[in-house]
Formats: C-alpha cells, sequence, structure tokens
C-alpha cells in the first residue's frame, strides 16, 4: 500500500472510463479512490492499483466534490460565440492538466445557422496521439459542453487526423506552464 494515499470512497454507483484506453466501466459503491485531479468537467481519480480513471464531473458529488456547473447555463446572457469556446474549455486532457483549446486539440468551432433559424456548432478535433482511446470520450465531452450553452440548438464533433496534432499546436502560454518553451 502506498504511503502517501489518501482515498475517498465512492458514494454511488458511478460510470467511469479507463485512462488512456478509454474502456467504460462502473465503480461500485465503497470503492476507494484517490482524486488525481479535477479540471472543468471532469475528474481524473487513481486506483490502488495505480489506473487512472476519468468520471464525469456531474457524478463528482459522488467523491464528495462539488458537481461542476457551466457557465451561462442558466441563459442569463445571450448567446455568443464565446460561450462555445468557454465550454470547450472546460473540456480537459484527463492525463495533462490542460483544456482542448488551449492543447491546441480543436481545429475548428464554426457557426452555422440553419434554415429554420436555429444554431448548429461544427467542430472539429483531434487527440494528440492517433491510438488514443479517450478520442470517443473527449469529442462526447465536447458535445455535451458545447450542447449546453444557451442559443446552440445542434452540435456536430468530427474527430480528424489530418493534420496530426504536434506541440506546436499548444498555445504559448500551456507551452511555458507545461515548462515545454
Amino acid at each position: 500500500m502506498r504511503s502517501d494515499w489518501n482515498p475517498v470512497a465512492i458514494t454511488r454507483r458511478i460510470p467511469a472510463t479507463t485512462v488512456p484506453q478509454g474502456e467504460r466501466i462502473e465503480l461500485d459503491e465503497g470503492t476507494e479512490v484517490e482524486v488525481f485531479q479535477q479540471l472543468g468537467n471532469s475528474v481524473t481519480v487513481l486506483t490502488q492499483a495505480g489506473t487512472l480513471l476519468r468520471i464525469d464531473g456531474a457524478d463528482g458529488d459522488a467523491l464528495g466534490l462539488e458537481k461542476v456547473t457551466v457557465p451561462n447555463a442558466d441563459g442569463s446572457e445571450p448567446y455568443s460565440p464565446e460561450h462555445v469556446i468557454g465550454a470547450l474549455k472546460g473540456v480537459y486532457d484527463p492525463e495533462i492538466p490542460v483544456n482542448i483549446v488551449d492543447l491546441g486539440l480543436v481545429y475548428r468551432c464554426d457557426e452555422v445557422p440553419l434554415e429554420d433559424g436555429r444554431r448548429r456548432i461544427e467542430i472539429d478535433m483531434t487527440m494528440t496521439a492517433p491510438g488514443c482511446g479517450m478520442g470517443d470520450v473527449l469529442t462526447a465531452d465536447a458535445e455535451r459542453a458545447v450542447g449546453s450553452v444557451p442559443g446552440v440548438d445542434e452540435v456536430d464533433v468530427n474527430l480528424v487526423w489530418d493534420p496530426p496534432w504536434d506541440m506546436s499546436r499548444m498555445s504559448e502560454e500551456t507551452r511555458l506552464e507545461l515548462g515545454l518553451l
């Protein structure tokens, strides 16, 4: 047993995703995990065996954490493209403590007016590596986050591999923060 192990017991059965494989599992009530990072709309936890798991922020209460709230979810402000980018900045890579926008995973984010006056947001994004098992998880997170923005009626997220991601796509601030400059 690790001497620095500081677990919390899960208070109800919750879904989780293995990192980086992207496999869906269920964690039973009473399972002990340690919070590795809580950023944006997700929580990454560590099991006693050393496995990383990603848990949706909406299930954070089962870990004794506050539920994640989406900015402007109440629609108190009119639709703005900045709210879409803000929602995407709430989606974090579970292994790297950086959101998908600053990590450079979002290649395109366009507003498309629909004929009936509704609004669709189209997003092209990638992963840091083609074999990353978290692709479906992060694209679903992006879709859910943007879909919660008032004034957004449809969201279409496409996982793309061209051009391939590299570290130059990160924001300068992120590269500096990670010691890559």
